[in-house]
């Protein structure tokens, strides 16, 4: 018998985001604080098909086979509880932006991982499931456990922090996308000048003082993109000059994200933006 389940999938941004190092397996260390967003795409399984499995994806250029996130995700969760699912099919609804450094894969791998964990009673905890997470991508974890979270290691290692106040972002993507492996090859080589102060974003999330919360937002990876995609200074000089209490990059980029106290100063930041961006989100933290 066949069963269809449903779950959203929820972008993430890098509040603070850090490079510690290059690993010995190639990978970096990293600390980020991380906040999932309303921006969402919607996942649909169909469990128990009898046929092979199947991926489909609104959005163009995406893989439809098990090179997608989302096809790993089921193939290490059944793995994992030893289910048979007797045939998959997922069906992705795609708003997250492609390239942006929002998480767009691992946040359908990561709603794959819930709905499957619901389906089969919940034999997983949440941070177990996570951890599962790890084993499909560097974003996934985080993407499932959700809120707000300290982020360390290569995104193995997660502890939930005092939701964000509340607050609203516009999120802007141009239409460049830049390569991740290439900006930790750039990383690597350029001296960091700033970098994030991690314990006064904490403290300004358990104070819930939003104005403490957007002044300690920084990504040491934003000057290192900016320098060679100057348009992010426009968008950011758009978001400073309409309402935003801070500006940045989020993750290895292109997408950059506003931080403001109210929607009608959102709505006035997309209303400058929209002739020359045609991706231009409002959100909220979820």
């Amino acid at each position: 018998m066949m069963t269809t389940l449903y779950e959203g999938a929820f972008a993430k941004l890098n509040l603070t985001l850090d490079v510690l190092g290059k690993r010995p397996d190639g990978y970096h260390d990293l600390k980020s604080v991380m906040q999932t967003v309303s921006i969402r795409d919607d996942v649909e399984i169909d469990i128990g098909t009898g046929k092979p499995w199947t991926l489909e994806c609104s959005m163009e250029g995406i893989p439809t086979d098990e090179r997608n996130l989302a096809w790993k995700a089921a193939e290490v969760y059944c793995e994992q509880i030893g289910k048979n699912p007797d045939g998959i099919s997922i069906r992705i609804t795609k708003r997250i932006p492609s390239g942006a450094g929002m998480g767009g894969g691992s946040a359908d791998a990561a709603a794959v991982l819930r709905a499957l964990n619901r389906h089969y009673g919940e034999p997983l905890s949440i941070l177990a499931l996570a951890e599962l997470g790890a084993r499909i991508g560097s974003d996934v974890p985080f993407c499932t456990l959700g809120g707000t979270a300290m982020v360390e290691g290569r995104g193995e290692r997660l502890r939930r922090l005092p939701d964000m106040p509340d607050c609203v972002f516009v999120v802007c993507k141009p239409e460049f996308s830049v390569s991740t492996a290439e900006l930790y090859q750039k990383i690597d080589q350029v001296a960091i000048p700033k970098r994030p102060d991690h314990q006064a974003m904490e403290t300004a999330l358990l104070s819930g003082d939003l104005s403490r919360v957007a002044e300690n937002i920084w990504n040491v990876f934003d000057p290192v993109v900016t320098a060679e995609h100057l348009e992010l200074n426009y968008i950011k000089s758009i978001f400073n000059t309409y309402g935003s209490l801070n500006q940045q990059m989020t993750g290895s980029g292109s997408a950059c994200f506003a931080i403001l106290d109210s929607f009608e100063y959102a709505a006035v930041v997309c209303n400058m933006l929209k002739e020359n961006y045609s991706q231009i989100f409002i959100a909220k933290p979820v």
